[in-house]
């Protein structure tokens, strides 16, 4: 049934509840807005647009982490501890929040003097730590982060065009579902006066029963029509609610499909696609970021400069080998020895396995989005080619449903001066009445086809994306 498709192509997906949905509509008419109200609203209330916006404001937080490197670092620490003091002479750094030298100054041992007696040993320490030169570590990590903020921006231009699309196609499907709905209901109104004619003609005997049969059973199937086709537009108005993130049920479309616009040539459509399509751009962003980040990991085995200095206070139970313990009243339960160190630390991690194959698999990724990069532009270059091509089928098809539409027209009218003559027959009119409908429905449809693909193929070459 000519109904049936247009129902389901203006639906989308079919809805039990449509009848029930129209009688709520009659009830309270949807807010209309035009296409650039509905746009702008997207762009500032669009939940995935929000999402892509807070991923770059992620992106860019990240990229802070490896920066902060350069700041001061400052940690304390305290500790106590029962246990033996059997000292060797020894100096290490043992807290990884601040620089403790340790200080070895019990009584040395041997096997005759060794003793497991456990003695007190308390500390409490404050330090401060400030990278002083990193030989471009913290560079490369930073390179590396910001990178990836380049990657988030071209993700958000994606997610910007597609909505820009999706809220321009459920704009222009809600303007078609109202165009089919008004064919449908004018195709009603005429059967419903051609039931009322054949009624009072068969009430004065002018024509046979089966006349009003024949009018009733098409009234009812141009009814049925209608209520779908209203189905139709209410699904289509709250797909456009849905799509620009408004809070409302529905939204109606205030406007008119638009006129046609020429297109490019093939080729510079495949050439814009190619140098601005915001995909490419994140891709070739990625391979960028992948490049970073493998030399980020191998900036991890360059030497690195800092400079330290920790004031301490600790005791210990056991008396020291220069004497009596400074704090022998405390046995070691209170740091009232005090120390302080100034230094500079050099390290170099000269060589680390696990360092160099991770630099190694970062290396073979770069490999694998690079033909990415290429697969993503041949897929690119078929998608132009095919909203190229859909543009003009629905373009080159719109004059012909035009011509359906004005044969039909004239078709109906002459069915309908021959039946209101007696020359013609019930079947003859319902026929030019059901094709009458069929073609104006189907010109609807095409209008919609060809701005739907118009749209289409400003998506693919990235026609909205703002320079």
């Amino acid at each position: 049934m000519v109904y049936t498709r247009a129902c389901g192509w203006a639906l989308g997906t079919a809805l039990a509840a449509a009848t029930a949905s129209a009688h709520a509509q009659d009830a309270v008419a949807p807010r209309a807005v035009t296409l650039q109200e509905a746009r702008n609203y997207a762009h500032d209330h669009q939940p995935s647009l929000r999402a892509a916006i807070a991923r770059i404001a992620a992106a860019k937080a990240d990229a802070e982490v490896p920066r902060a490197q350069w700041y001061p670092q400052l940690g304390a620490t305290a500790q106590i501890f029962l246990g033996s003091a059997n000292n060797t002479t020894a100096q290490y750094l043992g807290s990884p929040a601040v620089d403790i030298p340790r200080i070895g100054a019990s009584k040395g041992v041997n096997a005759a003097t060794m003793s497991m007696t456990p003695y007190g040993s308390t500390l409490g320490a404050i330090g401060l730590g400030q990278e002083v030169f990193d030989f471009g570590r913290i560079a490369a990590q930073s390179a590396a982060a910001d990178a990836l903020v380049d990657v988030a921006r071209h993700a958000s231009d994606t997610t910007n065009l597609d909505v820009d699309f999706a809220v321009e196609e459920s704009f222009y499907a809600v303007l078609a579902a109202k165009n089919v709905l008004d064919a449908s209901q004018q195709a009603y109104d005429r059967t419903r006066t051609h039931r009322d004619f054949a009624k009072a003609g068969v009430a004065s005997g002018m024509y046979p029963p089966i006349d009003l049969t024949r009018a009733e059973a098409d009234l009812a199937r141009f009814d049925l029509g209608r209520i779908r086709a209203r189905g139709g537009v209410i699904t289509a108005q709250a797909l456009l609610a849905a799509t620009v993130g408004a809070p409302d049920l529905m939204l109606d479309a205030n406007g008119t499909l638009p006129a046609f616009r020429d297109v490019p040539t093939l080729q510079n459509a495949i050439d814009q696609a190619a140098s601005r399509d915001p995909r490419v751009a994140e891709a070739l962003a990625k391979v960028r970021a992948q490049q970073a980040h493998t030399r980020a990991i191998f900036a991890e085995l360059r030497p690195d400069l800092s400079a330290t200095a920790t004031f301490s206070g600790r005791a210990g139970g056991q008396e020291p080998s220069n004497g009596p313990t400074a704090n022998a009243d405390f046995n070691g339960w209170l740091p009232t020895i005090p120390n302080w160190d100034v230094g500079l630390v050099f390290t170099w991690p000269i060589y680390d396995a696990t360092v160099v194959a991770r630099g190694h698999a970062s290396e073979i990724k770069e490999a694998a989005l690079r033909d990415d990069v290429q697969a993503l532009k041949q897929a690119l270059t078929a998608n132009v080619q095919r909203a190229f091509v859909n543009v003009e089928v629905a373009r080159d098809a719109l004059p012909a449903l035009e011509r359906a539409a004005t044969a039909a027209v004239a078709n109906y009218e002459q069915a309908d001066a021959r039946f209101k003559a007696g020359l013609g027959t019930s079947v003859e009119l319902a026929d030019a009445e059901a094709l009458r409908a069929d073609t104006e429905i189907q010109l609807a449809i095409g209008k919609f086809e060809l701005a739907r693909a118009r749209a289409a193929l400003d998506r693919a070459i990235a026609e909205g994306l703002k320079k």
